[in-house]
């Protein structure tokens, strides 16, 4: 009885139980796993919405105030004026034209939130590789500091400063970004220590590789995904913090034009003109969504790369 020839029959691969036989074609299904690894965050639906979203909001952001209508300060009529030719969203509570304002009103919130989570994600970065390659004393000794600074309650560390300081665009910046180093810390640091117990990095150390070496050319390259995921979320609560200390005045003072200033300015004026309020909302909404969007693709692109690298054994072959 040719059992051999039976259990290959039956396997269909040629006797390698879950794999190919050398040499042979991948599977259909193989291969569109591994072609789904490979593609891109935009490749996705969500990744595209996230993109259009995102880059809309921008280039509203970036054109705004060179085509704005009117200058954002200058009293074009009554207060709360319905939509006209001459002001197609109205004016606000003091007469100024809302589009101009709209137009406008988006620089300081973006840009505010892409430094200060700029700094935050990278400060945080190196403080997780750090923490995780290095381990022992410089573990502990980072991780318990940033442990203090998560205790505090962000928004209530945020107002204390801010009022206590006075407002200012770099303590704004600096602050936000002290908030997003801990929880950036952690998961990098996770990400960190998982890496560091590959034999690639051991190859390195034993072919004399200093640690600042190691931690940038072996374990930087390998947490790359989830810092740009990191990258996404704080980057949608920074939009949210810095709102909300516009919206309290804490971030700029009238007559500037600000987004989350003008909520708090024209909400009583709501019934009789709504879109000073409605327009800065669906715009810092529909940002926020955007970048949500974009961040879920690409934590799924880390994932199936994630899977994908587990699927290879020692020879780069399939397992």
């Amino acid at each position: 009885m040719n059992t051999t020839s039976d259990r290959t029959a039956v396997s269909g691969d040629g006797g390698r139980p879950g794999g190919t036989p050398p040499g042979a074609t991948a599977t259909p299904q193989l291969r569109r796993r591994r072609l789904r690894a490979r593609l891109p965050p935009l490749a996705s639906a969500g990744g595209l919405w996230g993109a259009a979203l995102t880059a809309a909001v921008l280039l509203l952001v970036l054109i705004g105030p060179f085509v704005a209508p009117n200058s954002p300060i200058d009293f074009i009529g009554a207060p709360f004026e319905p939509p006209s030719a001459a002001a197609p969203l109205g004016t606000d509570i003091v007469g100024r034209d809302v589009l101009s304002r709209v137009l406008s009103g988006g620089t300081v919130i973006l840009s505010l939130s892409a430094i200060a989570t700029l700094l935050g994600v990278l400060s945080g970065g190196l403080l997780g590789i750090s923490a995780g390659y290095l381990r022992g004393i410089a573990d502990d000794l980072i991780m318990r500091t940033l442990d203090v600074l998560l205790a505090f309650p962000q928004t209530i560390l945020a107002l204390l400063f801010v009022s206590v300081l006075g407002s200012s665009f770099v303590l704004i910046a600096l602050l936000i970004a002290l908030i997003h180093a801990p929880q950036v810390a952690r998961v990098i640091r996770a990400a960190a220590l998982r890496v560091a117990g590959e034999d690639f990095v051991e190859f390195a150390r034993t072919a004399g590789l200093s640690p600042l070496q190691i931690m940038v050319r072996e374990i930087a390259p390998n947490v790359l995904r989830p810092l740009l995921v990191e990258l996404g979320l704080r980057f949608t609560y920074s939009i949210a913090l810095i709102a909300g200390l516009s919206f309290l005045g804490l971030a700029q003072e009238p007559p500037a034009p600000n987004w989350g200033l003008m909520l708090n300015e024209n909400r009583i004026g709501l019934l009789q003109n709504p879109w000073p309020v409605v327009v800065p909302v669906c715009l810092i909404a529909l940002l926020t969504i955007g970048v949500n969007l974009l961040t879920d693709a690409v934590g799924s692109w880390a994932a199936r790369g994630s899977a994908g690298r587990g699927e290879r054994g020692p020879t780069g072959e399939p397992g």
